[in-house]
């Protein structure tokens, strides 16, 4: 720190307009300048910031906080509805957006600390006659190493704040990252947590997600192979049309569908036998419901009106292009004739 007094006193205007128009002696002046004025101006600048900070941060909480309300504050747009609900229903999803706007809050709040605090530590260290360019070179230096040596954390943080501003996915989601798939728990700005169907919980680096498969947004699509043989390609298909639709229309079920379900025909024919497809549009959440009840009520169906038992006869079992050697005429069925045969037969 190097203080010329005299030249600081002279280049400000307080200390000038007392030494020239309040006849003060310059010694007093400048003595009042360096005990009074500069330890006000110090506590002014302190002052200024942190109501500055507390400002922006009343600002940043009240956006954060009207997400609990049903409008929908720009800042989270967009954020993905459920295809069963309603905006009045849901409000969008409480729980995901409190988190959302938490996250994205937190992160405003500390840079604008950041930013309003450093403003007001090179005001103060100006103050008090510091030279400041070299410093800014330093902490510009100072910056650059630490920006190599915490590359991972830096794309970590970046890649949460977009997932969370991009709304790719959020707590309750069923999602599919590579490694892990299962419910996201929690999603923070470099974690994020995935409880899979085996109930193990995988902490997961947002920098290091590639890919993100999300099961829970907007609809899914349920398909149901059943193989039938050499039946009647027709019948099989009205049969299972007839219960498909039984299932849409049941009360329990009919908000669940999303399209009427729909037995689109012969997928696959093979020396088993054709394979009939049957598809249903319905909504994230349902999905793994529909499916089963699907599948029940089509076995159930086709137990019902026979086909079943035809399906079985149909199909035939496969049979070796070569006989065995104990049978008549088989390959050395002469000199096996006196081996023992299946059955304890010689």
């Amino acid at each position: 720190m190097d203080i010329d007094l005299t030249k600081s006193c002279n280049s400000d205007a307080v200390c000038s307009w007392l030494i020239e128009k309040a006849d003060v002696s310059p010694w007093l002046a400048k003595s009042g300048y360096l005990f009074i004025v500069k330890p006000l101006r110090v506590i002014m600048i302190v002052l200024i910031a942190m109501l500055i900070r507390w400002l922006l941060h009343r600002m940043i909480s009240r956006l954060t906080a009207s997400t609990s309300r049903a409008a929908m504050p720009a800042l989270l747009k967009p954020l993905k509805e459920r295809a069963d609900v309603t905006a009045e229903d849901a409000q969008y999803i409480p729980e995901r957006r409190r988190q959302r706007a938490e996250a994205i809050g937190s992160v405003l709040r500390s840079f604008v600390s950041a930013v309003v605090f450093t403003m007001a530590a090179l005001l103060v260290l100006g103050e008090f006659g510091f030279n400041l360019a070299p410093l800014l070179a330093s902490a510009g230096i100072v910056g650059v190493a630490l920006g190599f040596g915490a590359q991972s954390l830096v794309k970590d943080l970046i890649a949460g704040l977009f997932m969370l501003l991009e709304d790719q996915y959020g707590v309750g989601d069923t999602v599919d990252l590579g490694e892990a798939t299962g419910v996201v728990e929690s999603v923070g700005l470099r974690i994020t947590t995935v409880r899979d169907t085996r109930g193990v919980l995988w902490y997961i680096r947002n920098g290091e997600i590639v890919r993100v498969g999300n099961k829970s947004q907007g609809w899914a699509m349920v398909v149901i192979d059943i193989p039938i043989g050499f039946v009647s390609s027709e019948e099989a298909v009205a049969v299972l049309k007839e219960a498909a639709d039984a299932v849409a229309g049941h009360p329990e079920h009919q908000k669940e569908f999303i399209e009427p379900p729909d037995v689109v025909g012969v997928e696959t024919l093979t020396v088993d036998g054709a394979t009939i497809r049957t598809i249903a549009k319905t909504t994230a959440d349902s999905q793994a419901t529909v499916q089963r009840e699907l599948r029940r009520a089509l076995t159930e169906a086709l137990e019902n009106t026979g086909l079943s038992e035809r399906i079985a006869a149909s199909r035939l079992v496969p049979r070796s292009a070569v006989p065995p050697a104990w049978y008549p005429g088989g390959e050395n069925s002469s000199s096996s004739m006196g081996e023992q045969r299946p059955g304890g037969a010689s």
